[in-house]
């Protein structure tokens, strides 16, 4: 990490503080899932804050359509996680704003703050929202607020390149964890160890895909028994949080014998143990205490059109809503996590009858209308189960836009070359589509009927990618 970088970065923060606090009335217009939320209730926290009057606005992708009607409203925006690719757009409808975002952008403009412009990754050196949140800072220097940073990091993935922050997203965590509302634990890197039963957590574990116990849920009990660690007791399945520290060392020690037996390339088997970043003020055994399981929580809003209610956990997180309105958030946004988690199993199963298709360098499925466009990438991730984990998987599903491309790779391959977001641009472009992302995580919108010339280019530039 550069301290020159990192201090002409905060100077850019600054100047877009100032400009914010010129105005009186903002709109803040911010993306839909956990990276956007975070980004989202940070700006209107701090907003509300200041006294200023705003409101939010949570856009599935930022088209010309969509910024035509924030233009009509003439109003102040502050795009949070979006708006870096749209530049053009915006000042082809000359919409007054600032943008904090995090993805490439595709030029560089005073109003704009992004990572890429100082040459820092955005993909896992500073996320969206710890880009908002170092604006945010210089307003109301709130760094409690570096919670709904670090979740909103945790949820673009952020931490899955290494099994843990790095640079510039660390730097905000080391804030957290000095005001004492975050901590970081080196654990086990699997999703559910507050809510889940251990072996539903060993079940569901797909990346990387363990041998016998991944979408087997009998063999992930088999597995535990087997090594004594019991995963009932007093009548009641037991999580992760409920172990031993003994137990918790069997389990992974178990696991990382596992993996080196099936001969998983070593950093594969590194990232199982990393660090968790936990909120202190949380309380324990709920989706709140861990950042990973509190992003899934708001993915989980977002993905059915319910991001207001995920808004509403971060604001009741830090307070600024009246303890009601949060605890009915809440308990709208687990009854919602639920839905999410039976449509993804639901989602699986499809694929599983359907099948998946292969070429020389990807593997895809055709969903149809039959998964939602908004979670049909998280089913593409979970289908390596089932799928082969030595090429990218691509999900492709209607959508009121066109048909929405899903693209998901396991770590290994992008350690291999592949950069999901520049080829899913680049073959969406080539055929009249538009694409990005992340290089473990990308999507696109193209035109109906168009998917098997898109998969002809696709193939060619993982094709390349892979050689290089």
């Amino acid at each position: 990490m550069s301290v020159e970088k990192l201090r002409n970065l905060c100077l850019k923060a600054k100047a877009i503080a100032k400009e914010i606090s010129k105005k009186e009335e903002i709109t803040v217009v911010t993306h839909v899932d956990a990276d956007g939320i975070t980004s989202g209730a940070i700006a209107l926290q701090t907003l509300k804050t200041l006294g200023k009057e705003c409101e939010i606005k949570f856009v599935k992708q930022l088209d010309e359509n969509s910024l035509e009607k924030i233009a009509d409203e003439n109003n102040f925006v502050w795009f949070t996680d979006l708006g870096s690719g749209q530049i053009d757009l915006i000042e082809k409808l000359k919409i007054e704003c600032v943008i904090t975002d995090h993805h490439i952008p595709i030029k560089k403009v005073d109003y704009q703050l992004n990572p890429h412009d100082f040459g820092i990754d955005g993909s896992y050196e500073l996320g969206g929202a710890p880009t908002t949140y170092l604006v945010s800072r210089c307003l109301i220097n709130d760094r409690t607020l570096s919670t709904l940073a670090i979740v909103g990091c945790v949820g673009d993935l952020q931490d899955s390149k290494f099994g843990m922050l790095k640079s510039y997203n660390r730097v905000i965590l080391g804030e957290g964890i000095k005001e004492n509302v975050l901590e970081k634990l080196r654990d086990i890197r699997l999703f559910g160890k507050q809510t889940r039963p251990v072996h539903k957590m060993l079940e569901y574990t797909f990346d990387p895909y363990l041998p016998g116990i991944s979408g087997n849920e009998n063999g992930a009990i088999k597995f535990m028994r087997s090594i004594n660690v019991d995963p009932v007791k007093n009548g009641s399945w037991r999580r992760w949080i409920d172990l031993s520290k003994e137990e918790k060392v069997k389990i992974t020690s178990s696991l990382v014998k596992l993996l080196m037996k099936y001969s998983y390339p070593i950093k594969t088997i590194e990232r199982l143990v990393g660090e968790v970043y936990i909120l202190k003020n949380q309380p324990e055994g709920t989706e709140l205490k861990d950042a990973m399981e509190f992003s899934t929580l708001l993915n989980a809003t977002a993905r059915y059109g319910y991001e207001e209610v995920g808004l509403n956990v971060c604001l009741g997180v830090c307070k600024s809503i009246s303890e009601r309105k949060f605890e009915v958030a809440f308990k709208k946004a687990r009854n919602l996590l639920r839905n999410h988690r039976k449509n993804l199993s639901d989602g699986v199963k499809l694929v599983n009858e359907i099948g998946i298709k292969e070429m020389d360098n990807i593997q895809y499925f055709h969903a149809q209308d039959r998964i939602i466009d908004t979670i049909v990438g998280i089913v593409a991730g979970m289908c390596y189960s089932i799928a082969k984990l030595n090429k990218p998987i691509i999900a492709f599903a209607k959508s009121d836009d066109g048909i929405k491309v899903s693209a998901r790779a396991t770590q290994n391959l992008v350690e291999r070359g592949i950069n999901l977001a520049e080829a899913m641009r680049l073959a969406a472009e080539k055929i009249g589509g538009k694409g990005g992302g992340h290089s473990i995580a990308a999507g696109a919108i193209i035109p109906e009927g168009k998917e098997e010339e898109f998969l002809f280019e696709l193939n060619k530039i993982i094709g390349v990618q892979f050689k290089k």
